[in-house]
């Protein structure tokens, strides 16, 4: 199976890359493959300028200190069996901290995202609520003083208004660590709220890709307006009465041929058959791979 296929973006530094997508289409192996938590078949992964594949695995841990992952789930990404304290301190014993440091720092970070380290830190991640499990998990990331963090989901599994306890949480850490994101979600109120620039994948590849502004304010593929007319609408009056979107997305194993949304597209062509769309450029800050764009098209 064909993951991920062709994905190319730059992030900037102190810039928030919002990823979005329906479940399957590939956000977490992205998450994973710019780690290289899992080793890619082809193409590079370029971080401060070093091609991370071809790293040494001494070089690549000394590389994993500047960029960090937290998980979608809270609670299956803690160990049971370790305190808070001892979470978080992990990852400096591994790069050889000692203890008593790594300790200090730990709770340092715990304070720092809302935890009182003489009250959370001896305890173990099923006292926790989910919120407070997140921010267990992100201390754990910041306790490297890493560069980059991807956020896979991070929100997604917490009610709304912790949802914005945490992400504002997020941008008062980005703002006072000037970290760079890499924001995984599927919540597309979440990535309108934090990202900077907004990539839009479907079944492994990008279909979208622009300022968020832009996005919410004149997306452009059927895709990316089938996501945004699919959220909940405030106004009572404005009520979605047909599904903007129809079908399932195509298996991964055997997808279609030419442009992979053309099986659920109402403005399909006989050409979205014949060949993926290259990212056509609408502005400066906004491209799409679509045949509806490049001009020949009627």
């Amino acid at each position: 199976m064909r993951a991920v296929d062709d994905v190319s973006f730059t992030v900037e530094p102190q810039e928030t890359l919002g990823v979005v997508g329906e479940s399957g289409c590939g956000k977490s192996t992205l998450a994973r493959l710019i780690l290289r938590l899992l080793e890619p078949d082809a193409g590079s992964v370029t971080f401060l300028g070093e091609d991370l594949r071809s790293a040494s695995p001494r070089r690549l841990k000394r590389l994993r200190r500047d960029m960090q992952l937290v998980f979608q789930d809270p609670h299956a990404s803690l160990n049971p069996r370790m305190t808070i304290d001892d979470a978080v301190a992990f990852s400096l014993l591994v790069h050889g901290t000692p203890r008593r440091e790594a300790r200090t720092r730990a709770g340092r970070l715990l304070d720092r995202v809302g935890l009182d380290p003489r009250l959370y830190g001896p305890r173990y991640p099923h006292e926790l609520s989910g919120g407070q499990r997140q921010r267990v998990n992100i201390a754990r990331a910041l306790v490297l003083d890493p560069k980059l963090l991807v956020l896979d989901e991070p929100v997604s599994a917490l009610d709304k208004s912790v949802q914005a306890q945490v992400l504002n949480l997020l941008q008062d850490l980005k703002a006072e660590l000037k970290l760079t994101y890499v924001f995984i979600s599927h919540d597309l109120n979440v990535i309108e709220y934090i990202a900077d620039r907004v990539l839009v994948m479907y079944l492994g590849h990008v279909v979208e890709t622009g300022s968020a502004t832009a996005l919410a304010d004149a997306p452009k593929h059927p895709y990316t307006r089938a996501l945004f007319a699919s959220a909940p609408s405030m106004d009572p009056s404005q009520r979605i009465l047909e599904p903007p979107i129809s079908g399932d997305p195509p298996s991964p194993v055997n997808p279609p041929s030419g442009c992979r949304f053309r099986t659920r597209c109402a403005h399909v062509m006989p050409r979205c058959a014949d060949a993926v769309p290259p990212l056509i450029p609408l502005a400066a800050d906004h491209h799409v791979a679509c045949y509806l764009y490049d001009g020949r098209s009627a």
